[in-house]
C-alpha cells in the first residue's frame, strides 16, 4: 500500500504535544485561499519552479530529455539544480517506509511526550493507508494524532479512531455562507463530524481557528464558533494568526497569491477571551 506524500518533518514542535514528526499527505477537497502549503491541494505530483534561486547555469536543460519543453515529472532537473531553485513535490511511499522515518525519533517522543501526526492537505482523503500506518505506530507505543480540516465521511473516522490518540481539528468558519465565500463548499459535514467526534472519541481533541485577517476576523463570526466548541469535549482550542509564510511557493506553482493581513497581538488577545 502507498501513499502520495510530500514532506516529513522532523522536530516539530507545533502540531501537538512534545517532539514530533509531521507527515504531510498531498491532496486536499477544501480550496482555502491563504493556505500555506498550496502544494499540497493536488494529488499529483507537481514541479515548483523558484525563479528567485535560479542562476541560469542551464544545468537542468542539459539533463531534462525534453529540454524543459514537456514536462514528465522525472526529476532530473531538480537532482542536478545546485541552487535548489527545482523542487518535484509527491512521492510515493509505502507503509514501511513512512514508519522507519517515524521511528527514527522515538528516543525523543518517549523523553519529550511527543509522536507522529499526519497532515495535509487532508491526510484522511489517504484514508486506507493513513489507517494502516497509524495501526503500525499504535503496535510500536508511537502517540499518534490526526490533523484534518474534518470534510470527509463520518466512516472515514470510524476507521480510524481506535489507533489516534489525539486530533487536530481545523474550524475556519461558523458562517456556511462565509466558509463557501472563502474555501469553495459548505462546512455543515465539517461541524456535523466534530460533533460526533466530540461524543464517540475516547482520546484528545484539539479545536484549531485559523484567524485570517479581513477574512473571518470579525467579532461575531469568532463569538459564533466559540459558542459552538463550547457545547463540545474536547482539550483546547488553539486560535492561530494568519501568516504569509507560504506565499512564494504560489509564485513556484504559476498561482496568483491572495494576500489577507497579519491580526495584531491586542486584536489575537481580545478573540481569545471569546472562548
Amino acid at each position: 500500500m502507498r501513499a502520495k506524500i510530500f514532506d516529513i518533518q522532523r522536530n516539530s514542535f507545533v502540531d501537538g504535544p512534545g517532539i514530533r514528526t509531521t507527515v504531510f499527505l498531498k491532496g486536499c477537497n477544501l480550496n482555502c485561499k491563504w493556505c500555506h502549503n498550496p502544494e499540497s491541494q493536488l494529488p499529483k505530483t507537481q514541479l515548483l519552479f523558484y525563479q528567485s534561486k535560479c542562476v541560469s547555469c542551464g544545468r537542468c536543460k542539459e539533463v531534462c530529455p525534453h529540454a524543459l519543453k514537456t514536462c514528465e515529472l522525472c526529476g532530473r532537473c531538480a537532482v542536478q539544480c545546485p541552487t535548489g531553485a527545482r523542487e518535484i513535490c509527491g512521492k510515493e511511499y509505502t507503509v514501511e517506509e513512512v514508519f522507519r522515518e517515524v521511528a527514527k525519533d522515538r528516543i525523543f517522543y518517549q523523553t519529550s511526550g511527543g509522536g507522529v501526526t499526519f497532515s495535509g492537505g487532508e491526510c484522511m482523503l489517504q484514508i486506507e493507508f493513513l489507517c494502516e500506518i497509524l495501526k503500525k505506530c499504535k503496535e510500536q507505543g508511537i502517540h499518534t494524532a490526526v490533523d484534518t480540516a474534518g470534510n470527509v465521511p463520518w466512516e472515514y473516522f470510524e476507521k480510524i479512531m481506535s489507533v489516534t490518540d489525539l486530533f487536530l481539528y481545523d474550524i475556519k468558519c461558523f458562517s456556511d455562507n462565509l466558509h463557501r465565500e472563502g474555501i469553495g463548499n459548505s462546512n455543515e459535514l465539517i461541524l456535523q463530524n466534530l460533533l460526533k467526534l466530540s461524543e464517540q472519541f475516547s482520546g484528545d481533541v484539539i479545536i484549531r481557528v485559523p484567524v485570517i485577517g479581513g477574512f473571518n476576523d470579525r467579532e461575531e463570526e469568532l463569538k459564533q464558533i466559540a459558542t459552538f466548541v463550547k457545547k463540545l469535549r474536547y482539550k483546547k482550542t488553539e486560535l492561530l494568526p494568519y501568516h504569509e509564510m507560504g506565499n512564494y511557493k504560489y509564485e513556484a506553482l504559476g498561482r496568483q497569491y491572495t494576500s489577507y493581513y497579519v491580526p495584531r497581538q491586542e486584536e489575537m488577545e481580545k478573540y481569545r477571551t471569546f472562548f
